[in-house]
């Protein structure tokens, strides 16, 4: 991806310092891609929306929390943006003061952070630090940063050590994820193709489509009829779950992940099967899927 083009191309990731920029610079090397911060997750796809970037890295699911259904909604409701890649990143939480604290964890009143880092961490947290109040702010960025212009000894916060080098904090206990296996899976999303990234050399794992099935119809067994039309074809699903419409009580949409490309014949076949039964179906993007090396 060289030439004027590819330099030219603008990301929108939440930051500065923050795992979703680890992740895209790690997922963009060698592309001369520029990144570009923003401090909500609502700011970096509307940036994207309005033509001022080109696509947006977006946090869609951890190994231990799940789904992060707010971003999904966006990508669902507001955002309109193909999903052009995936890949998953491992999440390393580390612990971080002001250069000044004591090193006495007693004393930390208050801990700054994202709600999705204190999830990772929530058992270090109870352990260590029964007697803090947890504060949720947009980023883990942003707590680092909080802390460093509140100047209180006595507030800690947990996030990426980038984030610890650019705001003047020292990390004063690595790796407190509860979990080692504590991957993030991310998605670039924007309008345009990308043509294949291939991170530190290696080639795509696989490639995936992600759809919105949207049953008309409520009827006994509906959606085992739905589900058929991919298990007689073998196709794979990786994920399935329910949200709401949003548009009645009790209405329901199906985000799937499908094991197999777009192209595939059977998985045009099993579209046709669902949308012959009443069921709309809406395919959100079919990309390819890279993995980390510690998760490969």
């Amino acid at each position: 991806m060289s030439g004027a083009n590819a330099e030219t191309r603008a990301v929108a990731v939440l930051g500065p310092s923050t795992y979703s920029e680890e992740a895209a610079s790690w997922l963009l090397q060698g592309t001369g891609w520029r990144l570009e911060s923003f401090k909500s997750i609502a700011d970096v796809f509307e940036s994207t929306i309005s033509g001022r970037t080109a696509y947006s890295v977006v946090p869609v699911e951890n190994t231990f929390e799940g789904s992060v259904s707010l971003h999904i909604d966006y990508l669902v409701g507001e955002a309109d943006l193909p999903i052009q890649t995936e890949w998953v990143y491992p999440i390393h939480v580390n612990l971080m003061s002001l250069p000044s604290f004591d090193g006495d964890l007693a004393k930390v009143r208050k801990v700054l952070s994202h709600q999705v880092a204190f999830a990772q961490c929530r058992g270090y947290l109870a352990r260590h630090l029964p007697q803090a109040e947890l504060e949720a702010v947009h980023s883990t960025s942003e707590g680092a940063r909080l802390l460093g212009e509140l100047g209180d000894p006595y507030t800690v916060s947990v996030g990426p050590a980038t984030a610890a080098a650019r705001y003047g904090l020292k990390v004063i206990a690595p790796a407190i994820q509860d979990h080692r296996n504590n991957f993030t899976r991310f998605v670039l999303a924007g309008r345009e193709p990308v043509p294949p990234l291939r991170p530190d050399g290696r080639g795509e794992l696989s490639r995936k489509t992600t759809m919105l099935l949207l049953p008309g119809e409520d009827f006994p067994g509906g959606l085992h009829q739905l589900l058929s039309a991919f298990a007689w074809r073998r196709l794979n699903l990786t994920k399935i779950e329910s949200r709401p419409t949003k548009r009645q009580l009790g209405t329901y949409y199906f985000y799937v992940d499908v094991d197999a490309s777009i192209d595939s014949v059977l998985l045009r076949g099993a579209i046709e099967e669902i949308r012959a039964v009443g069921c709309d179906v809406r395919v959100l993007g079919s990309y390819p899927t890279y993995g980390f090396p510690e998760q490969e």
